[in-house]
C-alpha cells in the first residue's frame, strides 16, 4: 500500500467504526504521555512541546516539525536512512552546523564554579534551593540558539535525578525546530570504588566492572559483551544513547597515560575485546536490524590508533602530541578497526561512530606528506577511513582540537596539533572538508557556519550544502537507529530500579574475580583458608594534583577498609603478631614528561617517564627525538638522554621492604593496583606471592586470597625487565621488551598469569598473541 502522508489520511479511522478507529492507547505517564501502537513503536511526547498526535492508517505518529502532516522522517515504519535523508533535506545550514557539535562536559547538576560549571536563571547550583534536574542557562542555549543536539553527560547526582533532566532535556528539545531529539553520551563510567563492598542488592548505583585491561586479563570477549548489553540497558535507563567507547587503541608504549583505558598490547586480543563491546552495546535483541530501544551507538577509538606517542607522552598535552613508528607497525594499529570494530558479527555490522586521537602520526601520510593531528589529515580520514576501508559512520573529532593552545603542559588547552597557524573557521574547514562530521566539545555553531561560507565561495553552495547535508544523513541515522525520535522519554522510578540491579551488581563483580592476575606464589602461600592473623601496613600517598588542578593532600591511612578484612582474618597492627602481611600499592606514579623548570635551566623540558619507584636516569634514550616541533617551542629535538626523574609514590616500594622487614620471614602477599606496565625488579623478590589488578573492589582481592574463588586471569600486556629494554623498544611494537624474571624462574610476559596449581597454560595465549 502507498502511504499517504498529508491530514487528509486522518479521515481514514474516522469513517470506520468507532471500535476501528485507531489503534492506538495513550497513558499520561506525569510529564510526557506514552502511545502505545498495536504492532508498531512505542511512542512518547510532552503535552507542553507543541507536538500534536497524528493518526494515518489508524496508527499514531508525532507531528515533530508541527506541520500538521506526516512526514517521512516522522514515520517510523520507514527505515533510518530514509527518514534521516528526508530530514536533512528539511534542515537549514544552522541546524545541520547544530548537529555537528558535540558538547562539552556536562554535569547533573552543574558544578557552581570550575570545570563543569553552569547557572541556573543566572545564579550557581545551590543545593536545597536548586533543582539538580533542571536545565542550565548555558544548556538552553545551546540547543536553541546553536541547535546542538549531542551532549555529553559527566557525573550524575542519582539515577533518578539523571532521567528527570533528561526528560526536561528532551521536551525542550521537543519544542524547538524538527524536534530533533538529543543524542546524550558518556565516556565509561562503569568502574568500581575499591572500598565499596559488594552487595547484590544495593541498587542505585550503576553496576561495577574492571577497567578495560581488566577486562582484556580474562582474554573472553564473551564476557565483554555480556558487559555490554548490561552496560547498554543502564546507559538507556539514564537516557545515553551513545558509548564514546570502547578504547581499542593497541597499547604499545608501555608507558603511555591512556594505557589503563585499552584492552593491552595484542592486536587481536584487541579486535575481539572491541568487537564484542560494540556487539553488546549497539545491539537491540529481537531486532530485524539489530537496532532498537535497548541501542547504545558505539563510538570506537581512536583512529587510527593512539597508543605509540613518543616516549610515552601522551597527546592531550602539546608535549606529547607526536605518536611515532620506528618499528613500521602502522598497519598493526588499524588491526582492532578492521577486523573488529568494524566487522561485528552481529546486525548492526560496524561501529556507528569512530574518533580520531590528537596525535600527529609521524610520516604517515604517505600522499600529501602532512604531519598534522588525525583528524586534520586528510589521507587518514578521507583516503583511508572513508576511501580505502569504506567506513561510512560518524566522524567525531576528539575534544577540543580546534582551540587555541597555548601551552605545553596542561591539560586544559587547544588541541589544534599541526595547524596551530590557522584561524579557527580555518581549522574547522580542514576538517570538515576532511570528511569529519562532528566536532567534539564545541558548543558553538559560529565556525562550523563561517566554515560552510568558506566552502561555498570555493566550490558553489551545491557542493557545500551536499557535503553538509552528508554529515547530517550520518549523524541524524544514529538518533534514528536508537529509537528516540519515537520515545525518548524516562520513567525515574523505572530507572532507579534497572541502575545497579542485583543481576547486574553480580556479574560486574564476578567479572572482577576474574579480571585479578596471580603473578608470584612462592611455596603455595595462597590461598590462606584459616582465619590467620594479617598484618596490613598503613601506606602514604603523597600529595597530588589532577589533570583538573584539583590538590589532594598527602595522606598515610589504610589502604583498605579494616572492617573488611576482618570478616576474613585477625587483623593486627603489630607484625610481629601476624602469620602473614599483606601490603597494598599502585604502580609507579608517572610524569607527563615535561618540566618548564628544565626550560629555565636552559634545557628543552622534556623528561623520561619512569615505570619504575626509585629514581631513573634515562641513560640508554635515543640521543634526539624522532618527531618534534611546536610554535611555543625553539628547538624540534624533544629527546631527554641522560636526564633524570623522580616517581611521587616511591614510598610504595619502601612500603614492601620495610614490612618484609618486619615479618621476619613471615610470608608478604604484595596486592598492586596497575594502570601501566611496571618495573617490578625493585620489589618482587621481597614477596611471598603477588597480585595485579586493573580496578576492582577490595572484596574481590580477599576472595581470591582466602582461597574463595581460584584467580585465572593474564597479564594482557608484558612487564619489562628494567627502564634500559623500555628505552629500546619501539613505541609502535608489541611484545618487544625483555620481560621480567621473578625468583621463581617465571617471565611476567603477554599472557602470564598462575592459579593454584601453578603457571596457567591453555589456548588463550596462542590465540591471541600473533
Amino acid at each position: 500500500m502507498k502511504i499517504t502522508y498529508f491530514v487528509s489520511a486522518l479521515m481514514l479511522c474516522a469513517s470506520m467504526s468507532v471500535s476501528a478507529q485507531k489503534k492506538w492507547d495513550e497513558t499520561p505517564k506525569g510529564t510526557f504521555n506514552l502511545i502505545k501502537n498495536q504492532g508498531g513503536q512505542t511512542l512518547g511526547y510532552s503535552p507542553t512541546s507543541g507536538v500534536k498526535i497524528l493518526t494515518v492508517n489508524c496508527l499514531a505518529f508525532k507531528d515533530l516539525n508541527k506541520n500538521g502532516k506526516l512526514d517521512k522522517f516522522e514515520d517510523w515504519r520507514l527505515p533510518a536512512d530514509q527518514r534521516a535523508k528526508d530530514l536533512s533535506s528539511k534542515l537549514s545550514v544552522e541546524e545541520i552546523a547544530g548537529l555537528m557539535l558535540y558538547s562539552a562536559h556536562q554535569s547533573i547538576p552543574a558544578r557552581a564554579g570550575g570545570y563543569f560549571a553552569g547557572t541556573y536563571n543566572g545564579k550557581p547550583f545551590k543545593a536545597g534551593e536548586t533543582d539538580p534536574s533542571d536545565l542550565t542557562d548555558q544548556q538552553k542555549k545551546f540547543l536553541k540558539e546553536d541547535n546542538l543536539r549531542h551532549v555529553l553527560i559527566t557525573t550524575v547526582q542519582t539515577p533518578a535525578i539523571a532521567a528527570q533532566w533528561n526528560n526536561k532535556l528532551q521536551a525542550f528539545c521537543e519544542s524547538v525546530g524538527f524536534g530533533i531529539p538529543a543524542n546524550n553520551s558518556t565516556d565509561p563510567r562503569h568502574g568500581t570504588r575499591a572500598k565499596a563492598e559488594y552487595d547484590a542488592a544495593s541498587g542505585g548505583e550503576i553496576s561495577m566492572w574492571p577497567n578495560s585491561l581488566g577486562m582484556a586479563a580474562t582474554f573472553d570477549p564473551t564476557l565483554v559483551q555480556k558487559f555490554g548489553e548490561i552496560a547498554a540497558t543502564e546507559y538507556r535507563a539514564l537516557g545515553i544513547t551513545t558509548a564514546l567507547s570502547p578504547q581499542v587503541d593497541i597499547a604499545t608504549e608501555p608507558r603511555w597515560a591512556r594505557f589503563n583505558g585499552t584492552f593491552g598490547e595484542s592486536p587481536l586480543l584487541s579486535a575481539a575485546m572491541g568487537q564484542a563491546y560494540c556487539d553488546g552495546f549497539q545491539t537491540t535483541k529481537n531486532s530485524l536490524t539489530g537496532w532498537g530501544a535497548g541501542s547504545v551507538n558505539a563510538m570506537v577509538k581512536h583512529w587510527p590508533g593512539g597508543g605509540s606517542g613518543e616516549g610515552g607522552r601522551d597527546a592531550h598535552y602539546g608535549s606529547g602530541k607526536y605518536a611515532v613508528y620506528p618499528g613500521n607497525n602502522f598497519n598493526a594499529h588499524l588491526i582492532p578497526f578492521l577486523q573488529g570494530a568494524f566487522k561485528l558479527k552481529g546486525k548492526t555490522q560496524t561501529a556507528s561512530a569512530v574518533m580520531p586521537y590528537y596525535t600527529i602520526s609521524w610520516n604517515q601520510d604517505t600522499k600529501n606528506k602532512e604531519n598534522v593531528g588525525n583528524s586534520y589529515n586528510k589521507y587518514l580520514i578521507n583516503d583511508l577511513l572513508r576511501t580505502k576501508y569504506k567506513y561510512d559512520g560518524v566522524v567525531c573529532t576528539d575534544w577540543g582540537i580546534t582551540g587555541e593552545h597555548k601551552v605545553l603542559d596542561q591539560f586544559l588547552d587547544g588541541r589544534s596539533w599541526g595547524v596551530e597557524n590557522l584561524s579557527e573557521v580555518d581549522r574547522h574547514y580542514k576538517i570538515l572538508m576532511n570528511g569529519v562530521d562532528q566536532f567534539g566539545g564545541n558548543n558553538d555553531a559560529k565556525p562550523i557556519i563561517e566554515a560552510y561560507k568558506k566552502g561555498v565561495a570555493e566550490f558553489g553552495e551545491a557542493k557545500m550544502r551536499a557535503r553538509m547535508e552528508q554529515s547530517a544523513v550520518r549523524l541524524l541515522k544514529n538518533i534514528f537507529r536508537v529509537g528516540v525520535f519515537e520515545n525518548p522519554y524516562l520513567n525515574p522510578d523505572e530507572t532507579q530500579s534497572i541502575v545497579g540491579k542485583p543481576a547486574f551488581m553480580k556479574a560486574g563483580y564476578e567479572a572482577q574475580l576474574k579480571s585479578v592476575v596471580l603473578l608470584k606464589n612462592q611455596k603455595q602461600t595462597l590461598p590462606i583458608t584459616s582465619k590467620k592473623t594479617v598484618y596490613v601496613p598503613k601506606r602514604f600517598t603523597p600529595a597530588s594534583r589532577n589533570f583538573l588542578g584539583v590538590e589532594t593532600p598527602a595522606s598515610t591511612d589504610y589502604p583498605v577498609s579494616v572492617d573488611l578484612v576482618k570478616k576474613y582474618y585477625n587483623v593486627t597492627d603489630n607484625a610481629d603478631e601476624a602469620d602473614f602481611a599483606l601490603v597494598f600499592i599502585q604502580n609507579p606514579a608517572a610524569t607527563i614528561g615535561y618540566n618548564k623548570d628544565d626550560l629555565k635551566a636552559g634545557g628543552n623540558g622534556y623528561f623520561p617517564i619512569s615505570l619504575q619507584y626509585g629514581d631513573y636516569t634515562a641513560t640508554e634514550a635515543r640521543e634526539k627525538s624522532i618527531a618534534g616541533g611546536d610554535p611555543l617551542e625553539k628547538s624540534n629535538d624533544r629527546g631527554y638522554k641522560n636526564k633524570s626523574t623522580k616517581t611521587a609514590n616511591i614510598a610504595d616500594a619502601q612500603l614492601v621492604a620495610e614490612t618484609k622487614a618486619k615479618m621476619k620471614g613471615k610470608p608478604m602477599i604484595v596486592s598492586i593496583f596497575t594502570s601501566n606496565p611496571m618495573i617490578f625488579s625493585e620489589i618482587e623478590k621481597d614477596a611471598s606471592a603477588i597480585l595485579v589488578n586493573f580496578g576492582v573492589q577490595d572484596q574481590a582481592l580477599f576472595e581470591i586470597i582466602s582461597g574463595k574463588t581460584e584467580p585465572s586471569a593474564l597479564l594482557p600486556m608484558q612487564m619489562p625487565a628494567n627502564m634500559i629494554t623500555v628505552e629500546k623498544q619501539a613505541e609502535d611494537v608489541p611484545y618487544d621488551m625483555i620481560p621480567h624474571k621473578d625468583s621463581e624462574g617465571n617471565k611476567y610476559d603477554f599472557g602470564f598469569g598462575m592459579n593454584w596449581k601453578g603457571v596457567i597454560h591453555d589456548g588463550r595465549v596462542t590465540k591471541f598473541k600473533k
